[in-house]
């Protein structure tokens, strides 16, 4: 298998994406879950990085991450592979006055190569999964390493390979297959009728793929105890649990150990010296 993400169905992991961004607002970043898991880690993008940086965001989606930083003074350089999402975000940034300082532009993470700026950025984004659709990610990391000074630091947000609320879920609903789909490394995701690739690599791998250009600095849970986000009714229908599982995520999520059992994990990496 090649490093590019690959679907049974023949499209590109942009083309599956495309249906998705219509409604990819309404059904996540607007979402309980969606705002909570997306909440945490703004928390910690406030502390990586400061007002007057210039951001790379690969996986930008519709481009509310984008949106949070240019609001706290950080300019941010954003692509995706969906030609759909990055018209979606085109379409929300032209709504907005002043103008932020956002720009999107439609580029898959496999060719981040091709990017030539007249100055190096001070730093990477990637929420949400987004890597995850990308089977080696070593190429990847060569492309940024050229982007970036020593000492800047890339923040990313990969779905894990073991979630422990999920098992616990799907295990309760005499559901094997999906609790425990992950753990092998490897799932199909079926998204719009089209089927997905999805890889879930244990971070001892991602730290390798990053070597040795970047080492790794940190790792945060994001949804340890905040549900994925296929639970949203669940958490609709119980709001004080909700709030509960907020307040006890600030805890767990910088634990050992659980901290790497949530729906996602915050990786933050250093750029090193060559």
């Amino acid at each position: 298998m090649n490093s590019k993400a690959h679907l049974t169905g023949g499209l590109t992991a942009g083309a599956v994406f495309d249906r998705l961004a219509a409604s990819y607002d309404r059904d996540f970043t607007d979402s309980l879950i969606g705002r909570a898991q997306r909440g945490c880690v703004w928390k910690i993008l406030l502390k990586t990085f400061k007002p007057g940086d210039n951001l790379l965001e690969v996986n930008c989606g519709t481009g509310e991450d984008a949106f949070f930083l240019a609001n706290h003074g950080i300019s941010v350089f954003a692509c995706d592979a969906s030609q759909q999402m990055i018209a979606r975000a085109e379409q929300r940034l032209a709504l907005k006055s002043p103008t932020p300082p956002s720009v999107f532009y439609h580029l898959p993470t496999e060719r981040i190569d091709e990017l030539n700026p007249t100055q190096r950025f001070d730093g990477v984004f990637s929420n949400f999964s987004g890597l995850n659709c990308i089977e080696n990610l070593s190429p990847v990391a060569q492309a940024l390493a050229r982007l970036v000074k020593p000492g800047d630091r890339l923040l990313l947000c990969f779905s894990t390979r073991y979630c422990l609320l999920e098992i616990i879920y799907y295990l309760l609903h005499n559901q094997p297959g999906k609790a425990f789909r992950r753990c092998k490394g490897f799932s199909h995701a079926i998204l719009e009728d089209q089927t997905l690739s999805v890889f879930y690599p244990r971070i001892r791998h991602i730290r390798q793929s990053f070597a040795p250009y970047f080492r790794l600095r940190s790792r945060v849970g994001v949804g340890v105890a905040i549900p994925p986000s296929y639970l949203e009714p669940f958490v609709r229908r119980h709001p004080n649990l909700f709030r509960i599982l907020c307040r006890i995520e600030r805890v767990v999520s910088l634990l050992p150990i659980l901290r790497t059992t949530g729906d996602h994990v915050l990786l933050c990496f250093e750029r090193v010296p060559q």
